[in-house]
Protein backbone atom coordinates (compact mmCIF):
# COMPACT_ATOMS: atom_id res chain seq x y z
CA UNK A 1 0.00 0.00 0.00
CA UNK A 2 1.07 3.42 -0.94
CA UNK A 3 0.29 6.68 1.71
CA UNK A 4 -0.19 9.51 0.41
CA UNK A 5 -0.87 12.69 2.19
CA UNK A 6 -2.98 15.63 0.50
CA UNK A 7 0.26 17.64 -0.08
CA UNK A 8 1.76 14.91 -2.14
CA UNK A 9 -1.57 14.20 -3.97
CA UNK A 10 -1.91 17.75 -5.03
CA UNK A 11 2.23 18.04 -6.05
CA UNK A 12 1.76 15.28 -8.22
CA UNK A 13 -1.47 16.20 -9.59
CA UNK A 14 -0.24 19.80 -10.17
CA UNK A 15 2.79 18.95 -11.84
CA UNK A 16 1.02 16.90 -14.52
CA UNK A 17 -1.32 19.80 -15.20
CA UNK A 18 1.55 21.73 -15.56
CA UNK A 19 3.57 19.60 -17.74
CA UNK A 20 0.15 18.96 -19.52
CA UNK A 21 0.59 18.04 -23.07
CA UNK A 22 3.73 16.44 -21.87
CA UNK A 23 4.72 13.63 -19.25
CA UNK A 24 5.49 15.35 -15.92
CA UNK A 25 8.19 12.99 -13.92
CA UNK A 26 9.79 12.91 -10.44
CA UNK A 27 10.25 11.01 -7.28
CA UNK A 28 8.30 9.74 -4.37
CA UNK A 29 10.62 10.00 -1.11
CA UNK A 30 9.83 8.74 2.28
CA UNK A 31 9.86 5.65 4.31
CA UNK A 32 8.80 1.83 4.70
CA UNK A 33 6.80 0.35 7.52
CA UNK A 34 6.96 -2.89 8.92
CA UNK A 35 4.33 -3.98 6.96
CA UNK A 36 5.86 -3.07 4.14
CA UNK A 37 3.42 -0.23 3.00
CA UNK A 38 5.62 2.91 1.50
CA UNK A 39 4.70 6.14 2.98
CA UNK A 40 5.45 8.96 1.19
CA UNK A 41 6.90 12.10 2.79
CA UNK A 42 7.90 14.07 0.47
CA UNK A 43 8.21 14.63 -3.93
CA UNK A 44 11.12 15.51 -5.73
CA UNK A 45 9.66 16.82 -9.43
CA UNK A 46 12.69 15.83 -11.90
CA UNK A 47 12.70 17.86 -15.32
CA UNK A 48 11.25 14.80 -18.25
CA UNK A 49 14.98 14.10 -19.86
CA UNK A 50 13.36 12.65 -22.98
CA UNK A 51 13.93 13.58 -26.42
CA UNK A 52 11.66 16.95 -26.95
CA UNK A 53 9.65 14.52 -29.89
CA UNK A 54 9.09 12.05 -27.21
CA UNK A 55 7.69 14.01 -23.71
CA UNK A 56 4.40 13.64 -24.55
CA UNK A 57 4.49 9.97 -23.84
CA UNK A 58 7.90 8.79 -22.53
CA UNK A 59 9.36 9.77 -19.96
CA UNK A 60 12.80 9.85 -18.32
CA UNK A 61 15.20 10.34 -14.82
CA UNK A 62 18.35 10.95 -15.63
CA UNK A 63 21.19 8.29 -13.61
CA UNK A 64 22.30 11.88 -12.31
CA UNK A 65 18.82 12.95 -11.28
CA UNK A 66 18.25 9.94 -9.44
CA UNK A 67 21.35 9.96 -7.47
CA UNK A 68 20.23 13.48 -6.75
CA UNK A 69 16.76 11.99 -5.47
CA UNK A 70 19.22 9.77 -3.25
CA UNK A 71 21.02 11.64 -1.97
CA UNK A 72 18.27 14.21 -1.36
CA UNK A 73 16.51 10.49 0.98
CA UNK A 74 19.50 9.54 2.52
CA UNK A 75 20.18 13.29 4.43
CA UNK A 76 16.72 13.17 5.16
CA UNK A 77 16.94 9.51 6.83
CA UNK A 78 14.13 8.30 4.28
CA UNK A 79 14.75 6.63 1.00
CA UNK A 80 13.46 7.00 -2.43
CA UNK A 81 10.02 4.64 -2.73
CA UNK A 82 9.11 5.28 -5.97
CA UNK A 83 8.19 7.60 -8.57
CA UNK A 84 5.52 9.56 -10.20
CA UNK A 85 4.52 10.73 -13.27
CA UNK A 86 1.32 11.73 -15.81
CA UNK A 87 -0.42 10.14 -18.81
CA UNK A 88 -1.42 13.12 -20.99
CA UNK A 89 -4.90 12.25 -22.27
CA UNK A 90 -4.61 8.41 -21.31
CA UNK A 91 -5.58 6.51 -18.20
CA UNK A 92 -3.29 6.10 -15.35
CA UNK A 93 -2.28 2.77 -16.05
CA UNK A 94 1.10 1.13 -16.75
CA UNK A 95 2.21 1.15 -20.29
CA UNK A 96 4.30 -2.10 -22.06
CA UNK A 97 6.95 0.68 -21.99
CA UNK A 98 6.68 1.68 -18.35
CA UNK A 99 6.55 -1.73 -17.24
CA UNK A 100 10.05 -2.39 -19.54
CA UNK A 101 11.69 0.15 -17.63
CA UNK A 102 10.46 -0.17 -14.08
CA UNK A 103 12.22 -2.08 -11.36
CA UNK A 104 10.36 -4.74 -8.99
CA UNK A 105 9.54 -2.91 -5.17
CA UNK A 106 9.31 0.27 -6.30
CA UNK A 107 5.79 2.63 -6.04
CA UNK A 108 4.97 4.01 -9.62
CA UNK A 109 2.05 6.70 -9.07
CA UNK A 110 0.64 7.71 -12.39
CA UNK A 111 -2.09 11.10 -12.90
CA UNK A 112 -4.28 11.00 -15.82
CA UNK A 113 -4.78 14.27 -17.03
CA UNK A 114 -7.53 14.77 -19.36
CA UNK A 115 -7.54 18.53 -21.54
CA UNK A 116 -5.11 19.85 -18.81
CA UNK A 117 -6.83 18.66 -15.94
CA UNK A 118 -5.32 15.70 -13.56
CA UNK A 119 -8.13 13.32 -13.11
CA UNK A 120 -7.59 9.77 -11.64
CA UNK A 121 -4.56 8.87 -9.69
CA UNK A 122 -3.39 5.20 -9.46
CA UNK A 123 -0.27 3.32 -7.99
CA UNK A 124 1.22 0.35 -9.81
CA UNK A 125 4.26 -2.31 -8.57
CA UNK A 126 5.86 -4.40 -10.99
CA UNK A 127 5.37 -8.56 -10.31
CA UNK A 128 8.73 -10.30 -9.25
CA UNK A 129 8.55 -11.81 -12.73
CA UNK A 130 8.65 -8.63 -14.52
CA UNK A 131 5.29 -9.74 -16.61
CA UNK A 132 2.81 -7.13 -15.48
CA UNK A 133 1.94 -4.74 -12.85
CA UNK A 134 -0.42 -4.70 -10.13
CA UNK A 135 -2.00 -1.87 -8.89
CA UNK A 136 -1.22 -1.15 -5.62
CA UNK A 137 -4.05 0.63 -3.19
CA UNK A 138 -3.62 4.36 -2.19
CA UNK A 139 -4.42 5.77 0.87
CA UNK A 140 -4.72 9.61 1.73
CA UNK A 141 -3.26 10.39 5.05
Amino acid sequence: MLFLSDEIETNIRKAGEASYPNECCGVLIGDIDGDGNKIARRTQEIVNASEGGEQYHRFLITPENMMEAEKTARAAKMEVIGFYHSHPDCPAVGSEYDRDHALVFYSYAIVSVEKGKAKELLSWELTNDRKEFLQEKIQLI
